[in-house]
C-alpha cells in the first residue's frame, strides 16, 4: 500500500496562501524561477512561510508592485515609509505602521537573501537602511508631539535641541543581519531646559522622555510583532547611566572615565538621526 507523502507545515502555509489567492483573484506567477525561489525560501524561513500565510496581502503586494525582483533604488525605503506616516496622528497608529512597514520589508529582504536574488552587501545594506528609516522617522514624529506635550527643549541662547541618535556597531556599520539588535546611545547638544510647556524641565529630563518613546516605538510587542530590538546598554556607564546626555558630558566621559573597548566601539559609530 503506498504510504501518503507528509506534508510539511511549510506546504501547509503555501497552500494557505494559494487559497486566500484564488479567494481574491491575486495573480500568482507561474514562472519556474519564482516557484523554485518560493520553495527555497519557504524551506529555509519559517518567519516568511508564517508571514505570508498569517498576513496574505503582504506576499501579494510585493509580488504585484515587483519589489521582489528587484533591487531598491536609494532613497526608495525611506520615501515609502514617508508615504506611509503621512496620515500617522498618534503613537499607537505609529507603533502600527512601522511594524506593518517592517513585516513587508523584511519578508522582501529574506525572500531576495534566500532565493539567491540578492547579494550580499544588498541585504545587510537594505536592513540598514530599514532601521534607519524607521528611527528618522519616529523620531521626527515623537520630536513634534514631545514638545506639544511639555515644551521645546533650548540651551542658554534659546535655540532649539535635537536629539542625536548613534547607530554602533552592526548597525553603526551597516551591516545589520537579520537577526540583529540595535545598538543605540543618545546625545544632545547643550544643557538647558524646556520653553513653551507647563512648567520648564531640564533638557535631560525632556529627551530621556523622547528616547523612552522612541525605543517603545521600536522595540515593544504587540499584536503586530516589534520593528527592531533596541539595546541602549552601550552608552556611557550603562544602564546605570542617563539614557542621553549632552555634548560636554559625553566627552568628559570619554576622555576621563571609559574603558578602552568604549572608546574602540565608537569607530563604528554613525549618526542616523538628528
Amino acid at each position: 500500500m503506498t504510504q501518503p507523502i507528509e506534508q510539511s507545515p511549510a506546504d501547509g502555509h503555501w497552500r494557505q496562501w494559494l487559497d486566500w489567492a484564488a479567494e481574491h483573484a491575486v495573480a500568482v506567477p507561474a514562472d519556474a524561477a519564482f516557484a523554485a525561489a518560493r520553495q527555497r525560501v519557504w524551506r529555509a524561513s519559517e518567519f516568511a512561510a508564517l508571514t505570508s500565510a498569517r498576513s496574505p496581502q503582504t506576499l501579494a503586494a510585493l509580488i504585484a508592485d515587483g519589489s521582489l525582483s528587484r533591487r531598491l533604488a536609494a532613497g526608495e525605503i525611506d520615501a515609502e515609509l514617508t508615504g506611509v506616516l503621512a496620515e500617522v496622528g498618534d503613537e499607537a497608529a505609529l507603533h502600527r505602521a512601522l511594524r506593518l512597514f517592517r513585516r513587508r520589508h523584511m519578508l522582501r529582504i529574506v525572500w531576495r537573501d534566500l532565493s539567491g536574488w540578492a547579494e550580499l552587501d544588498e541585504t545587510l545594506e537594505d536592513l540598514s537602511e530599514l532601521a534607519d528609516c524607521c528611527i528618522r522617522q519616529a523620531l521626527a514624529l515623537l520630536s513634534v508631539w514631545t514638545e506639544a506635550e511639555i515644551g521645546v527643549p533650548q540651551d542658554s541662547a534659546g535655540q532649539r535641541q535635537p536629539l542625536i541618535v548613534l547607530g554602533m556597531g552592526k548597525l553603526g556599520a551597516r551591516e545589520l543581519n537579520l537577526s540583529s539588535d540595535i545598538d543605540l546611545i543618545f546625545a544632545f547638544p547643550s544643557t538647558g531646559e524646556t520653553s513653551g510647556g507647563t512648567r520648564p524641565l531640564a533638557n535631560e529630563q525632556f529627551f530621556t522622555r523622547l528616547c523612552q518613546r522612541l525605543v517603545k516605538s521600536l522595540d515593544a510587542q504587540t499584536v503586530d510583532g516589534f520593528v527592531f530590538r533596541v539595546d541602549t546598554r552601550l552608552r556611557p556607564f550603562g544602564d546605570s547611566g542617563p539614557l542621553a546626555m549632552s555634548f560636554d558630558a559625553m566627552e568628559a566621559y570619554y576622555h576621563s572615565q571609559a574603558r578602552e573597548w568604549e572608546r574602540y566601539a565608537m569607530t563604528k559609530a554613525r549618526v542616523v538621526a538628528g
